[in-house]
């Protein structure tokens, strides 16, 4: 098979004639449920609009369930109707643990989501054999560039980018993106026409969001940050977001309700990924998206 590299994608018209076809976007998510499937963006993948999340603290959360209890609420999840659950290969063995947990469930019924650290002097392709292996996988739905914190990304992960879509060509990866820390990385994103999905970080008082420093322990800018997503929906990429309970911040339920809510009805993103670690957050944050949509 021919090797397809992001500067081919490029030089084609295909990123323009798609962008073209998306028109204008909605910002408001139509009304709806957590669990309805939705589609993100051009890279025309769909998900439930809430994901399962397993990095919770980079994934000690929910390793500290033990592989026992974890493929329990991982069921439990599935059988509420949350069929789209995402991973890193920095969450220590949450691959294999999630790999192990959706056994015997049929592939087609879910939506698996990893991020993959790109490392200078690693194989793309190995990297990604390697992940799908652990997950237990022949592909993962959407595979993002993880961590992107500088300016320079779009060019520093040049052969990732590549890699990704040598693995797309060969059915290992459906779509693709990357998920982006401080507003120098986030700036990038409008524009780019490599990206098909964005991970944002999101919520209503700018809680472990994006600022000028990427790792800065103070809040983030929420307008920019909606400004941006705002931008890249436009432009038909799908957007996802993380740190919707602020990393765990918010101890209060109605802050809890007010993220979903600013997520979806200010900033406009298509999908959010919680980290869960007993049934009753599954079923809160369930119940705190439909409030949302309603």
């Amino acid at each position: 098979m021919a090797h397809f590299s992001r500067r081919d994608f490029l030089k084609t018209g295909l990123a323009a004639g798609v962008l073209a076809g998306t028109g204008g976007v909605t910002l408001r998510a139509a009304r709806g449920t957590a669990t309805d499937w939705v589609t993100l963006g051009r890279s025309g993948v769909k998900v439930t609009r809430l994901a399962f999340g397993t990095g919770t603290m980079s994934g000690q959360v929910q390793r500290d369930l033990g592989q026992e209890q974890f493929t329990r609420l991982v069921r439990y999840a599935y059988d509420k109707g949350i069929r789209f659950y995402e991973t890193a290969e920095s969450y220590g063995e949450m691959h294999k643990m999630l790999g192990e947990a959706l056994k015997g469930v049929p592939r087609d019924s879910y939506r698996l989501m990893s991020k993959v650290t790109t490392r200078q002097g690693v194989d793309p392709q190995e990297k990604i054999d390697e992940l799908r292996k652990l997950a237990n996988t022949d592909y993962f739905d959407i595979l993002l560039l993880h961590y992107q914190h500088v300016a320079s990304w779009p060019t520093d992960s040049a052969r990732w980018q590549d890699g990704i879509l040598e693995a797309k060509s060969k059915k290992a990866v459906l779509g693709y993106g990357a998920s982006m820390h401080g507003l120098p990385a986030l700036r990038q994103a409008p524009g780019n026409k490599w990206l098909e999905v964005a991970m944002i970080r999101m919520n209503h008082k700018g809680i472990r969001m994006d600022a000028e420093d990427y790792n800065t322990g103070g809040p983030g800018n929420v307008s920019e940050v909606v400004t941006h997503t705002k931008q890249v929906r436009s432009e038909g990429m799908g957007v996802i977001s993380m740190k919707l309970v602020g990393e765990g911040a918010f101890t209060a339920r109605e802050d809890r309700q007010a993220a979903m809510r600013f997520a979806f009805n200010n900033a406009g993103v298509d999908s959010v990924t919680v980290g869960f670690k007993n049934t009753a957050e599954v079923d809160e944050a369930i119940e705190n998206l439909n409030l949302a949509l309603a």
